[in-house]
């Protein structure tokens, strides 16, 4: 199976520690962000995060809990967070969500596309600064 060819990602500017405008201009939707972080194949967040859902099984401990982050961090935080946490910490173990260049191991059927859309991300953003208690 062939590589598919790059798709070219929406531009954003990043600002401090944060990309203050949505990705693209998109709206996300915080229901379909909460599905996407509990999706164990897309978003697969809860592999290394606790999330604000008890009764989810099999959560991770390796990243910061996902409880009241919309408290501790703005949108635009979360969002350079999801697209690419190595801007912050070279050193991160978080995978770049939206991100195509410099990566290594990925299976041919995903090289040249991020792993989530600008629409996905700002629906998981949109989802992630809703959670505002710890």
């Amino acid at each position: 199976m062939a590589a598919s060819p790059a798709l070219a990602l929406e531009p954003y500017r990043i600002v401090a520690d944060a990309i203050p405008e949505a990705l693209g201009g998109k709206i996300g939707d915080a229901s379909r962000g909460a599905a996407l972080v509990r999706d164990r194949e897309r978003g697969n967040c809860l592999i290394c995060h606790q999330g604000d859902d008890p009764s989810e099984p099999f959560q991770g401990s390796i990243g910061p809990s996902l409880k009241g982050v919309g408290a501790r961090l703005e949108a635009g935080q979360i969002r350079l967070r999801l697209v690419d946490m190595s801007r912050l910490d070279p050193q991160t173990v978080m995978p770049p969500y939206f991100r195509i260049e410099n990566m290594r191991d990925v299976a041919p059927a995903y090289r040249g596309q991020p792993a989530l859309s600008a629409q996905e991300i700002e629906d998981v953003v949109s989802y992630l600064a809703s959670l505002k208690t710890e």
